[in-house]
């Protein structure tokens, strides 16, 4: 379309208890490298995780772009995989930070242990990572290249509520970021917020919307 910037657009999703405005250093670094990067902003606590991914793809729509990327951290992630269920949007890649697809034992103890736990989680998180108790294997089997960067860093309030065991960025699990069907994984040293400053978060993302695949 005339007069249309051509370079790719990067959607951004933001995790539990955020408005988007946490992504702000992401996205300055997405625009540093030739990106444009919009915020896709939602209530966390209010909704279902298909009214998420409903407005999410309603969102993604009303862009102008060839190429449109996905970069999600934490339950942005999750919002992201519901939305490319249905995906009829322009081509492009999607990462996942710190996403808990095999759900979270952190926010499973945190809706055990706490005066109205789940609550606090919303309930979309609750739809995704605690009910059911036995939450079947998530794979992914869409179009979509799709990237996971997962934390090394125990730093969290997870890591006091769960006596997380293993690889861990203080609140979700390695293992519990790893979606079979995804085109490449990568751990990196941050932790779970951490990963909203880090220039090599950022850097792996980029190469992964770029290439199809991380620099390991």
């Amino acid at each position: 379309m005339d007069g249309e910037d051509p370079r790719p657009l990067v959607i951004l999703v933001h995790g539990l208890w955020m408005s988007g405005f946490e992504l702000g250093v992401i996205k300055r670094r997405l625009e540093a490298g030739q990106l444009r990067a919009a915020t896709f902003s939602y209530p966390t606590l209010r909704g279902s995780m298909g009214d998420h991914a409903s407005s999410l793809l309603k969102f993604a729509r009303a862009q102008r772009a060839q190429t449109l990327h996905f970069i999600g951290h934490s339950l942005g992630g999750l919002v992201i995989l519901r939305t490319l269920e249905s995906d009829d949007l322009p081509p492009g890649r999607a990462v996942l930070m710190g996403t808990p697809s095999q759900g979270s034992r952190a926010a499973r103890n945190v809706a055990r242990l706490l005066p109205f736990g789940k609550a606090i989680l919303g309930a979309a998180l609750n739809e995704e990572c605690i009910e059911p108790a036995d939450i079947p294997l998530r794979q992914w089997s869409g179009h979509r290249d799709i990237g996971v960067i997962a934390g090394s860093r125990r730093l969290g309030l997870g890591r006091l509520l769960a006596g997380l065991e293993g690889e861990h960025d203080g609140t979700v699990r390695v293992e519990e970021t790893r979606l079979p069907g995804a085109k490449d994984h990568i751990v990196i040293a941050t932790s779970h917020t951490g990963m909203l400053l880090s220039a090599e978060a950022v850097k792996q993302a980029m190469h992964f919307l770029r290439t199809g695949a991380f620099r390991h």
